[in-house]
């Protein structure tokens, strides 16, 4: 298990019964976690001081109730000397998956320490924090992602945390429609993040299920990498779905010279616990 590095303004207070009470900066929220089979020591509901809880809905989906006037729905977040720009968005999410942290640190000292200048892909880059991190160390970054508000939002988070855009691209795009596009025209990455939903739509309704796209992706990933690749990272948040698996999806995608590695990633509570929160494989290159 591998478990984000650096948080000070997040942390997981405690877990059970399908639940997770969390501290975003100011905020205490209480959210679902389908990992959570465990029961609770204290009911978490009994916490004082939560701000709002995320209710799922008998009828699928859900939404926000709050325990107090006022509550501010918009925030700022920093790991490290990077901001976040947070919403309570529908479907419990926040814009941010803290977890990933391990992942930033790991590629921000790649891209640092190569020497060279490097050029990202991030596919289904959501609000960009990991475009946001690899910038900081020095990469030009193309973000990639179907939903036109998370675009805006990593552009955001990159003016946030003090970075100019001057080697960015923000793209609103299908990333499979995008990959073919960028074959067609002859350009290569060096490094490539993979950060794909367990479903979804891109901005024309084009239907994505991990299970059945993802091995399709990372051929095509394959052949946008350059003569000399830094790195691929592939997440899953699909739960069930094992490291292993990612691992070898890479595997059979990528040149013989790839490096890859696979674990799951967690966030560690104020219980003493290591909350699952999906899995990663990484392949680094010789």
């Amino acid at each position: 298990m591998r478990i984000a590095p650096d948080w000070k303004e997040y942390e997981v207070v405690a877990t059970g019964d399908g639940e997770k009470l969390e501290r975003w900066g100011d905020l205490l929220l209480l959210r679902p976690d389908p990992q959570i089979i465990w029961r609770a020591k204290t009911p978490l509901r009994s916490y004082k001081g939560i701000d709002a809880i995320y209710e799922r809905s008998s009828t699928g989906g859900g939404g926000w109730s709050f325990n107090r006037k006022n509550v501010e729905t918009e925030f700022v977040l920093h790991w490290r000397d990077l901001a976040f720009s947070l919403k309570l968005m529908g479907f419990k999410h926040t814009g941010l998956f803290p977890e990933q942290a391990v992942n930033w640190d790991r590629m921000m000292k790649l891209i640092s320490s190569s020497g060279r200048k490097i050029s990202v892909l991030n596919l289904f880059g959501y609000t960009g924090a990991a475009s946001v991190a690899c910038k900081k160390a020095g990469a030009d970054v193309c973000h990639v992602d179907g939903a036109k508000a998370m675009v805006e939002r990593a552009g955001e988070n990159l003016r946030l945390s003090g970075l100019d855009s001057d080697g960015m691209r923000f793209i609103v795009d299908d990333c499979f429609k995008f990959c073919a596009r960028e074959l067609r025209r002859g350009r290569k990455y060096d490094a490539v993040i993979l950060d794909p939903p367990s479903f979804g739509r891109g901005p024309n309704g084009e239907k994505w299920k991990l299970e059945e796209g993802i091995s399709e992706l990372a051929e095509l990933v394959a052949r946008l990498l350059s003569e000399n690749p830094l790195f691929v990272c592939l997440n899953s948040y699909t739960t069930g779905l094992q490291p292993a698996v990612m691992a070898n999806v890479l595997k059979l995608a990528l040149p013989d010279n790839a490096r890859i590695d696979a674990d799951e990633i967690g966030i560690k509570t104020n219980e003493g616990l290591i909350l699952p929160q999906g899995c990663t494989a990484f392949a680094e290159f010789n």
